[in-house]
């Protein structure tokens, strides 16, 4: 896959702003699976330094709910301003375990590369995510998985890079499947392939947190971290 939209974006603004793998690599990939309409309320669910909230509003006319925790609404406001983009985008700081928005509130939910810090267990998305969609709602998300379930089968070589802390958000398919299932209509999840390209454009970057990824990725070198992306409508 190629991504055409994302490579019209500032390059230097891009490594700026990422907080991990490219986003906005990312998001395009989840784009194709599902369709947006100008004017839909959607919640762009830890949105960092805002990224994909300039991506949903820029290139569909949406309005953007841009909500997260580490980045205050105010820096994330000056890059909709800079954007010229302020009057779609709305940024919130907040928890995703205490969100301030009505029951049946957004026409969709998008999280890309945040939904593991939140959602991995059996009640978040029941309780707090799935309430804030209205009846068919679209619900997509992408975040950093692994090919197989490696917690109790550590591969020794990874085990300087992996801490047990990740180790509880990062899962397999299968492992996450169930959090959905009875509650998302027309469900599909699957490993992107963009993993390469977003892990690219953050490695390329001077981060001090991508410097470190470096050797993770080498290390691990296709063989057992993926990014999973999820769509479908809620029921």
């Amino acid at each position: 896959m190629e991504f055409h939209k994302t490579s019209l974006y500032d390059k230097n603004f891009l490594k700026e702003n990422m907080m991990g793998p490219n986003s906005m690599v990312i998001l395009e990939e989840l784009m194709e699976k599902i369709s947006l309409k100008p004017g839909m309320r959607v919640l762009d669910l830890g949105c960092g330094r805002g990224l994909t909230s300039i991506f949903l509003a820029k290139e569909y006319g949406v309005q953007v709910f841009a909500m997260d925790l580490w980045i205050s609404a105010t820096d994330n406001y000056r890059r909709f301003e800079q954007n010229k983009l302020d009057h779609l985008i709305i940024p919130i700081h907040g928890d995703a375990c205490d969100m301030p928005f009505s029951d049946g509130f957004f026409d969709a939910v998008i999280s890309v590369d945040s939904y593991h810090y939140m959602g991995n267990n059996d009640s978040f998305f029941g309780e707090k995510l799935y309430p804030l969609l209205k009846k068919n709602g679209i619900i997509a998300i992408a975040f950093p998985g692994m090919k197989y379930e490696v917690t109790e089968n550590m591969p020794p070589e990874m085990e300087p890079y992996w801490e047990k802390e990740a180790l509880a958000m990062w899962h397999s398919i299968d492992w996450w499947k169930p959090k959905f299932e009875g509650r998302v209509e027309d469900l599909k999840m699957w490993e992107m392939t963009c993993f390469q390209q977003a892990w690219t454009d953050w490695l390329n970057t001077e981060n001090p947190y991508a410097v470190e990824d470096r050797k993770m990725i080498c290390a691990d070198n296709g063989r057992y971290m993926n990014l999973i992306g999820l769509t479908g409508t809620v029921i």
